[in-house]
């Protein structure tokens, strides 16, 4: 009975550690390469418009980091996955509401680089979808899979014209682990 309490508490622990954690852990584990950059879509529906000034209406002044979380939880609220066909132009996707991770990030980007605007950080910021590869440990992972719809992995980078200074994010990951920032490799 006492090793089965202390195995049950130390999954229970160990399970604790990885939820907390999972964010520093997926970074530590996964680097995202790119393999090209994706079309950057400009928000011109009205709709979508609406949406990203609606949920940012709360906002006074936000740094970067806010902007993206922010642009995620839009992006995460709005839509659902789907391994199906879809749209790629958030301008439509506004109203399907579903995407595989090239949605995603496309419309994370746009919506990101609304905010930039709406908040005057477009001149110094840019957010451009990233068509990647994930590695664990180094290994491209892709490669372990034949089907096409695992050759890439889409992603978002948000740059600093001036600094060059990055961060990463993965909407689609963010959407099913709240983690907000990736492990990026030029």
């Amino acid at each position: 009975m006492k090793f089965l309490k202390r195995t049950l508490f130390t999954i229970l622990l160990l399970t604790a550690v990885g939820i907390l954690f999972r964010g520093w852990i997926y970074r530590q584990l996964i680097t995202y390469k790119s393999a090209g950059i994706r079309t950057n879509y400009a928000a011109t529906d009205d709709k979508l418009v609406a949406l990203i000034h609606e949920k940012a209406e709360n906002q006074n002044n936000p740094d970067i980091q806010q902007i993206i979380k922010l642009g995620l939880s839009i992006t995460s609220g709005h839509l659902r996955f789907t391994t199906e066909k879809n749209e790629l132009d958030p301008n439509k996707l506004i109203r399907s509401k579903t995407a595989h991770c090239v949605g995603y990030a496309s419309f994370f980007a746009t919506t990101c680089n609304e905010l930039l605007e709406k908040y005057k950080l477009s001149d110094q910021w840019t957010a451009k979808p990233q068509v990647g590869e994930l590695f664990l440990f180094g290994y491209n992972i892709h490669s372990l899979f034949n089907s096409s719809f695992f050759k890439d992995h889409d992603f978002v980078t948000i740059e600093n014209k001036t600094t060059s200074e990055i961060f990463a994010v993965d909407p689609t990951i963010h959407d099913y682990l709240w983690i907000d920032f990736i492990s990026f490799e030029r």
